[in-house]
């Protein structure tokens, strides 16, 4: 007998929080550890798998783990940040307010001044403004790949590289978007699965992001870059796991550009890369179609085109 069709609508999303901090909750939290911040305003900033986002004042920016999981990503954030954003190009969050847990919330949290911009995923660019990121995505990635932390940073933390995780994940999410619709995968796709099989395990040389996708790139209305955010899988890793926005989201041009920018780029990184966009615009496109958020969709979507196309 066959199995029964999966019934998205109600299943418990992968994503779903452990604890959500919501308006009241937030207003606590910061009244009480900082009552030097006015608190005029408090506006939900976003959310995604792992943090609630409130944005203090239209100044602070407030980031609250919804899953114990993130912790020691967080605990990086507050640790390392500091260090690093003088070695990087572009701006990264400083967190300012640190926060302890609490009988109402047991977990840490911080708040650090808004960075300008918004995401990449909610930008609508054109290719010629697409074109115009790969320079500036380049540069900021040979700084940070450059540069060097304390020692107890983790290696590849969730398995970002490690493609016989990766592969099968990847797999799944192919099938799940073709089951709603969302996308089919033609034959490329199934050609970069199959061959990042031949990859062997990840060698941690470099100072990686570690998910680096189109939400964590922020643009300005011109469309340049203007701050990278979401830190929590700071690690060491390949390089090739932030490399997902040169397959995701710039054109042949902006390529270009970004390999001028960052240098010499090995085939296996590349294909590191190719796959880790299959697998988190896959992601996303899920993520966007069941939480409501369209542009997220459609943007993840015309990533997943993009990373078909030839590098």
């Amino acid at each position: 007998m066959p199995s029964p069709p999966r019934r998205y609508s109600r299943c418990v999303r992968e994503w779903a929080a452990e604890v959500t901090v919501d308006e009241a909750l937030a207003q606590r939290l910061i009244r009480a550890q900082f009552p030097e911040i006015e608190l005029h305003s408090l506006n939900l900033l976003g959310q995604g798998w792992d943090m609630t986002v409130w944005l203090v004042d239209d100044q602070w920016v407030f980031r609250f783990p919804r899953r114990e999981m993130v912790i020691r990503g967080l605990v990086n954030e507050v640790s390392h940040l500091p260090q690093l954003a003088p070695l990087v190009p572009l701006p990264i969050p400083s967190p300012r307010y640190l926060g302890e847990p609490s009988p109402e919330y047991r977990w840490p949290f911080y708040g650090a001044p808004l960075l300008p911009g918004r995401e990449l995923a909610d930008a609508a660019l054109d290719d010629g403004e697409r074109a115009g990121l790969g320079r500036s995505i380049g540069e900021f990635l040979r700084a940070l790949h450059a540069a060097r932390l304390g020692g107890d940073l983790p290696l590849d933390p969730v398995r970002r590289a490690d493609m016989t995780f990766r592969v099968p994940k990847t797999r799944e999410r192919i099938a799940e978007l073709e089951q709603l619709g969302l996308w089919h995968a033609p034959r490329e796709a199934h050609e970069v699965i199959d061959a990042a099989l031949d990859l062997g395990p990840p060698e941690p040389i470099a100072l990686v992001h570690g998910d680096l996708h189109l939400r964590h790139l922020l643009v300005d209305g011109a469309g340049r870059a203007t701050a990278v955010i979401d830190w929590i899988d700071l690690s060491y890793n390949t390089p090739g796991v932030d490399l997902v926005l040169y397959w995701a989201a710039l054109p042949a041009d902006g390529r270009r550009e970004f390999r001028e920018a960052y240098g010499a780029i090995a085939d296996d990184r590349l294909l590191c890369a190719r796959i880790l966009s299959l697998f988190l615009c896959g992601t996303l496109a899920l993520y966007g179609h069941h939480e409501g958020m369209p542009r997220l969709k459609r943007e993840a979507v015309a990533g997943l085109d993009r990373t078909i196309q030839p590098g």
